[in-house]
């Protein structure tokens, strides 16, 4: 089963990707380079990724002592996806780039992660650079970012340490002055690092030249001591290998070096790593220290990391979207070919009668097009957040702010609700197959073990649902939610005008009433801990509502087109989630408006 026409649909007939081209930056563009993008993007994922998905899954990463060993599969991978021009698709012609439209991107990058998210695709390589081509100098944008769009460098993001996990507050890494004159170095301030850090993907390996850490640390103040909490923490470019202003390499090594691999229960072809910066393993001009160059100012360092943050949360989503995708293409195929047990009549079984082959079954459809309402409906709410990017950087000065008021409000669940629910889509890819699915003969279950990464990295469930309920609904006194509910009134004022899909627009309507009552319930007291022991109830709630909006508003345009069987899955598809998952925000926005104190309150020794 391809993945392409479902693209092709969203993209075009729903998105109107196309329309993009009438603006001055994507003038040179059209539907056929559009589809020549994806074309390439979807020949190189079927050619250099899928075939070795399960082979970088089993030849894992291993350290021989001086350097990380690969599968050659990873290296022809990454060296075909360079040179394809992905790296730096977006960016400006004049700075090797495409010009194209993010939404594109995001589509292109997609088919990658359908073959095979554990080679991985340059996500973090990209997110490192657009960084520093936001809050870099001139000379860093030159010699570390166009380094890495062109693939002769990589990128990491290194944040957790092995002491602090999540709580960016605690980074202990310390950046002090590296002598007289440190401020004057043409790469930018210049500063010695000293610290570990954990969970570093993608953190040694010798797939590209160079690879450009970017990482947290804290500057000491006058007596020494470290700033508590996040004001403190400045951004650090650190280059594993030394260069020079036009960005060749010095032969001098910096002192970055790998303590270990983490061993992971997903994701085994991309390394994981623990990093000790400044050790002293390799000293640079005789000293202990890794040289790293400050980005923008000291102590606004997070404020930076946010950008490649928010970039990466959204390929988190995008990745787990994909996953649950290839497991639900899997069981399909499987559960079209499978024959097994007797359709039921009023006499009951006739074991005397052909098998069935098992999509036949209600149990079985009910599992497929609960993977189908998850995994589609996520991939429309992805290239939807991908579209509000484009119209916030070329759209006129209004809906460019509005759009990066609603991608605000809407990451955190671009981020955490495919990571949940495409994991259970996972999960019931593995129960189609039976038995089976729970061998390594068949690939479901590698899904979902790469899937089970996604509610994890770049911000837990518990920290997305914080950062909704405490800080995105309520920002600008609530306007980006107020602005996310006028989008999707107008969704159901257009529903409730086509007969077939009346009732479901009222029952979003009355799904966005409970999420507003709920909100305002939430914090009536004004204190955060009642209003945020719940936060992940309210966080499964408001993305259910929004994965609601996103499949009424798909409805529309699939109801509008020609009777096919692509239009009778998407409007099944629609009804199934309206029918079996939205009614599930009840319980959940119960315990929000009650400001339940069940889990707040109970004792540690009550455990």
């Amino acid at each position: 089963m391809s993945l392409r026409p479902t693209m092709d649909f969203l993209l075009n007939d729903w998105l109107g990707v196309e329309s993009l081209n009438q603006r001055e930056r994507f003038a040179d563009h059209s539907r056929e380079t559009f589809d020549a993008v994806l074309d390439t993007c979807e020949r190189i994922a079927r050619e250099k990724y899928a075939p070795f998905n399960r082979l970088v899954d089993t030849q894992e990463p291993r350290f021989d002592g001086e350097r990380v060993i690969l599968p050659q599969a990873t290296h022809d991978a990454q060296k075909a996806y360079a040179e394809s021009g992905m790296l730096s698709a977006a960016q400006d012609y004049d700075m090797g780039g495409m010009q194209l439209p993010y939404t594109v991107e995001a589509a292109a990058n997609a088919f990658f992660a359908v073959a095979s998210v554990s080679i991985g695709s340059g996500m973090l390589t990209t997110g490192n650079a657009n960084l520093l081509m936001k809050h870099g100098t001139e000379a860093q944008k030159r010699v570390f970012a166009l380094n890495e769009f062109s693939g002769r460098f990589s990128g990491t993001m290194c944040l957790s340490e092995p002491q602090a996990g999540s709580s960016l507050s605690d980074v202990a890494t310390r950046a002090v002055p590296d002598g007289a004159g440190f401020e004057a170095d043409p790469l930018g301030p210049r500063y010695r690092l000293q610290g570990n850090k954990m969970w570093i993907s993608a953190g040694e390996h010798d797939l590209t030249e160079n690879i450009v850490h970017l990482v947290l640390a804290k500057i000491p103040d006058d007596s020494g001591q470290l700033i508590p909490g996040v004001k403190g923490i400045s951004l650090f470019i650190v280059p594993k290998k030394l260069v020079d202003t036009d960005g060749e390499l010095t032969g001098e090594r910096n002192d970055v070096a790998l303590a270990g691999l983490n061993h992971k229960c997903g994701w085994r072809g991309t390394t994981n790593t623990l990093l000790n910066f400044g050790e002293g393993k390799y000293p640079v001009r005789g000293v202990a220290g890794a040289v790293g160059y400050l980005v923008g100012q000291p102590g606004k360092g997070l404020q930076c990391m946010f950008h490649m943050m928010n970039e990466a949360r959204i390929g988190v989503g995008l990745a787990a979207t994909m996953l649950g995708m290839a497991g639900y293409h899997a069981s399909l195929d499987y559960a079209k070919n499978r024959p097994q047990g007797r359709p039921i009549s009023a006499a009951g079984k006739d074991a005397a009668s052909p098998q069935v082959r098992i999509i036949e079954h209600a149990d079985v459809k009910r599992m497929l097009l609960a993977q189908k309402s998850y995994c589609e409906g996520a991939l429309a709410l992805e290239l939807y957040g991908a579209r509000l990017v484009d119209e916030m950087h070329t759209g006129t000065p209004e809906a460019a702010d509005d759009a990066r008021l609603l991608l605000e409000v809407l990451t955190p669940i671009a981020k955490s609700w495919p990571s949940e629910w495409c994991l259970e889509a996972n999960s019931l890819a593995i129960q189609v197959h039976g038995g089976y699915g729970y061998t390594r003969d068949f690939p479901v279950e590698q899904y979902w073990r790469d899937n089970r990464l996604n509610m994890i990295h770049e911000g837990t469930h518990g920290i997305q649902g914080m950062d909704l309920l405490g800080r995105k609904v309520l920002m600008e006194n609530g306007k980006g939610l107020q602005l996310l509910g006028t989008r999707m009134q107008a969704t159901i004022a257009r529903a409730e005008r086509v007969p077939e899909l009346a009732a479901h627009a009222a029952a979003l309507a009355l799904a966005l009433r409970q999420i507003g009552e709920a909100t305002q319930a939430a914090w009536a007291t004004g204190e955060p801990g009642a209003a945020l022991a719940n936060a992940v109830p309210y966080l499964q709630a408001f993305g259910h509502t929004v994965l609601a909006w996103i499949w009424l508003d798909v409805a529309l345009v699939a109801h509008a087109g020609a009777d096919t069987p692509a239009r009778t899955g998407r409007l099944g598809a629609m009804r199934f989630f309206f029918h079996y998952e939205l009614p599930k925000i009840g319980a959940w926005l119960q315990v929000v408006r009650e400001r339940d104190a069940t889990c707040a309150s109970l004792p540690e020794e009550a455990f």
